[in-house]
């Protein structure tokens, strides 16, 4: 999961260096980050019932040979159709590691799902964090397609030769394992539920909408935090905190991923003892906070690296939550492949990611993003605080 994190998160730090080269727009270098995202989270239902299937070890596999070659092809690519192609085969690769190991987590921990869920999806929260200053550094030093194609091939590498000790519990183990809590807090499967029966609970769609009101804030953060800061002037004004001194945007780069890593565990943990709803009320009310604090506080670099941090860190818990309640409500048996399926709500709010370059460019600029992205997240919380738990208890 750490490997596959930069596919996504250390996405920002390539798109200026494209556009200086190349002369293309940055809303058509960032609809690849758009087609990335879409291929990742659209196929995952796929290769999640793969998963659920045959087993985690073969996907993660073939999905390293993919990893590698997206980049690849990245460093090569001289036309935006090229720079396309390498998103869409990164899409598969990230994808189908994303599926085996969160599909995994969740099946081999029933009893821990949020806290579980939220360890593994932290790989890929935090795992650009300790290079997001060696490709800044190597994009300046090397050249950005020397920087893709040497990452490309250490990372793909890597999740090559790991995926060959993945191993999904067997029937004996399974028996064994700690069983799901079924209390007035916690309402879990009562049987197992095959995608589409998933498909067809008005609950299943709650949740899918939910996801992409979420989704959307973070998303368009995490695309576009270069031309943010670039923006707010402030991308290289220095920054004291914390004892050290760094100019404002490889800070909040790096802070980013990690409280983006650290809030999936926290609130993974947190709903395992609050309940799910209570924890998305909470992290998607934080979340509107501080997307519209940004809006008198962002040109402030301090404050920018600050805010910016903690909307990640509101942000990162929805890759923990809405997996682990989706299987409280549809079982393990199919676990992979029916959070696959309200993953791709992600792939749905990253269409929106080059239309906020565009809102942008206008005269209202990012301070509109900021607001409709803030609105999305007060409405998820009315949701999560109101109809879902009715909803769940509907679902038979």
């Amino acid at each position: 999961m750490s490997m596959i994190a930069n596919l996504q998160y250390g996405w920002t730090l390539f798109v200026n260096p494209i556009h200086d080269k190349h002369g293309w727009s940055i809303s058509a270098i960032q609809f690849a980050f758009s087609v990335f995202v879409v291929i990742e989270t659209w196929l995952v239902p796929f290769e999640g019932y793969l998963v659920d299937k045959i087993g985690p070890k073969l996907v993660g596999v073939v999905a390293g040979l993919l990893v590698a070659l997206a980049w690849v092809i990245n460093s090569m690519a001289d036309s935006l159709p090229m720079l396309y192609l390498g998103a869409v085969v990164g899409g598969i690769g990230a994808g189908a590691v994303y599926g085996a190991c969160v599909g995994n987590a969740l099946k081999w921990f029933p009893d821990r799902r949020g806290l579980a869920s939220g360890l593994t999806a932290m790989g890929f929260g935090a795992g650009s964090a300790l290079t997001v200053f060696p490709i800044a550094n190597m994009i300046k030093s090397q050249g950005y397609e020397a920087t893709f194609f040497k990452f490309g091939i250490a990372q793909g590498i890597v999740v090559f030769l790991v995926s060959w000790f993945l191993r999904a519990p067997d029937a004996k183990t399974e028996a064994s394992l700690p069983k799901a809590t079924n209390t007035g807090r916690f309402r879990v499967a009562t049987r197992e539920f095959t995608p589409m029966e998933t498909l067809k609970t008005p609950v299943f769609w709650l949740l899918y909408a939910m996801f992409m009101l979420t989704a959307t804030g973070g998303l368009i953060l995490t695309a576009q935090l270069t031309p943010i800061a670039k923006d707010f002037a402030v991308a290289e004004a220095p920054v004291a905190l914390l004892g050290i001194t760094l100019a404002a945007l490889p800070f909040a780069l790096s802070m980013n991923r990690v409280l983006n890593g650290v809030s999936r565990p926290f609130f993974g943990w947190m709903s395992d003892h609050l309940g799910r709803e209570r924890t998305m009320f909470m992290a998607f009310s934080l979340e509107s906070v501080f997307l519209l604090l940004l809006i008198p506080f962002g040109k402030i670099p301090v404050l920018f690296v600050i805010l910016s941090g903690l909307a990640f860190f509101a942000y990162g818990e929805i890759y923990s939550l809405f997996p682990a309640i989706c299987a409280d409500v549809y079982g393990k048996t199919f676990a992979s492949a029916n959070a696959g399926l309200l993953y791709t709500a992600k792939g749905v709010a990253s269409l929106l990611v080059p239309v906020a370059s565009v809102v942008a460019a206008t005269s209202i600029g990012w301070h509109a993003v900021f607001i409709a992205t803030a609105v999305m997240n007060l409405v998820a919380a009315g949701l999560a605080g109101g109809m879902l738990a009715r909803m769940r208890a509907r679902t038979k």
